[in-house]
């Protein structure tokens, strides 16, 4: 893994950061302390050590300290010591979640003096525009995200597989040649993971309701309306992976991921943050292609991304360290080392989509799922997960139709956009 100059972001920042940077000048003159929070996750914990020891050595009088927490408990601890005065000074958030930390009054809006709306705008996707309330910016990202097909190289060239699917035919076919069972009939090996506890619902929602011909939501994303005739076939296929075909099996090893690392899943979809999770799984050749067309030969994906901000227990000094350290987080050089460690992409699109990234046999699927994806407004990102997650269960284990299944969905979660928006 490479790492830049520590020194460099200091003397060659440009646009936004470097702004930022010149704007707040010397911090404050005595050494300050400040934490930053995110969920524990290897690659991006490692990523923001590399962060946190250039920004030091450019700043010795901040301390930057990490901490992190699983997954399950993120939200809730934020939530609690924030309030309390306790906790991160620059918090990690899903991009998702934003309307819940900013009703909470639990980040600042960052100044428009060091961060220019009309800047970020020109400067990196669009997507990043959720993020803006009253004319500012509550938070922003280092790095964006697709989806991607990762599959098992040597579990292809066992079963004579040559390339990975082109369309969602394919895929079918080609799960059914890397399933593997025991003399009993248990699954031993998926052909494909499935899990919409992980990035499945997105697949779903963003990806096969629009291939079949549907689209989720209104524009606004405020009125659901999945829950028609593409909606229900593209819930059907998924679920007929399992109850079908027979290529699949919810829940095995706990998480999909978990499955493909080990080697007992010849494909697995996913977004490029698992980069750098399979760089350090020995043992494991892998290859990445973009997700399949749909029976059109449509393409579709869904893109996301994970911002950072600056939180209201964040007080003078604190908060001049905090915005110093936002600056350097939305950097040129911290979207390089965050490609480099954590796999996602810059967040600014003169960075993310050169033609090296786009050539290159990892990044590249990512990069071009880039181009035609979609980024979901949640209102109740967690919320409107489980709506999905219960929709297929009532099929796996109480054996309700689609239709029935997605009609109880749409309207528990419609329930959920008005309570929001209304």
């Amino acid at each position: 893994m490479k790492i830049l100059n520590k020194k460099f972001w200091k003397n060659s920042v440009t646009g936004l950061a470097a702004g930022a940077v010149f704007a707040m000048g010397t911090a404050a003159a005595n050494a300050v302390e400040i934490e930053y929070w995110q969920y524990f996750f290897e690659a991006r914990v490692n990523a923001v050590d590399i962060l946190i020891e250039n920004f030091e050595a450019a700043n010795p009088d901040i301390t930057v300290i990490q901490t992190t927490f699983p997954y399950a408990d993120y939200r809730t601890k934020v939530a609690a010591s924030i309030p309390a005065g306790q906790g991160p000074d620059v918090v990690q958030l899903f991009y998702g979640w934003l309307n819940d930390y900013v009703d909470a009054d639990l980040i600042r809006p960052l100044p428009t003096d060091m961060f220019p709306p009309e800047q970020i705008e020109a400067e990196f996707f669009p997507m990043v525009q959720a993020m803006k309330r009253d004319g500012a910016y509550m938070a922003l990202p280092t790095a964006v995200r697709a989806l991607a097909l990762f599959y098992n190289k040597r579990l292809f060239e066992e079963a004579g597989i040559e390339a990975p699917p082109e369309t969602l035919d394919e895929l079918v076919d080609i799960a059914a040649a890397l399933t593997k069972r025991d003399g009993s009939g248990n699954i031993t090996q998926v052909g494909i993971t499935t899990g919409m506890n992980a990035q499945d619902h997105h697949w779903w929602r963003e990806v096969l309701v629009r291939q079949f011909g549907g689209s989720p939501y209104t524009d606004d994303y405020k009125t659901v309306t999945y829950n028609d005739a593409s909606g229900i076939a593209a819930l059907q296929w998924y679920a007929d992976l399992e109850t079908t075909h027979g290529v699949t099996q919810s829940g095995v090893m706990d998480e999909p991921q978990a499955a493909f690392k080990a080697g007992r899943a010849g494909m697995h979809i996913d977004g490029s943050f698992r980069i750098g999770a399979l760089n350090s799984t020995r043992g494991l050749e892998w290859g990445v292609a973009e997700l399949p067309a749909g029976p059109d030969g449509m393409r579709s994906n869904y893109s996301s991304y994970w911002v950072n901000a600056v939180t209201s227990k964040a007080e003078g000094e604190k908060q001049e360290a905090a915005l110093k350290f936002m600056a350097y987080l939305t950097s040129d050089e911290a979207m390089q080392i965050w490609l480099e460690t954590v796999g996602e992409l810059p967040a600014k699109p003169t960075a993310a989509l050169t033609d090296a990234n786009k050539a290159d046999p990892v990044f590249g699927p990512f990069v071009e799922g880039l181009g035609y994806a979609r980024t979901t407004i949640f209102a109740n990102e967690s919320g409107q997960r489980q709506v999905i997650m219960d929709a297929l269960q009532r099929i796996l284990l109480e054996d309700a139709s689609a239709e029935t299944a997605l009609g109880e969905a749409a309207a528990t979660e419609q329930a959920l956009l008005d309570e929001y928006y209304n």
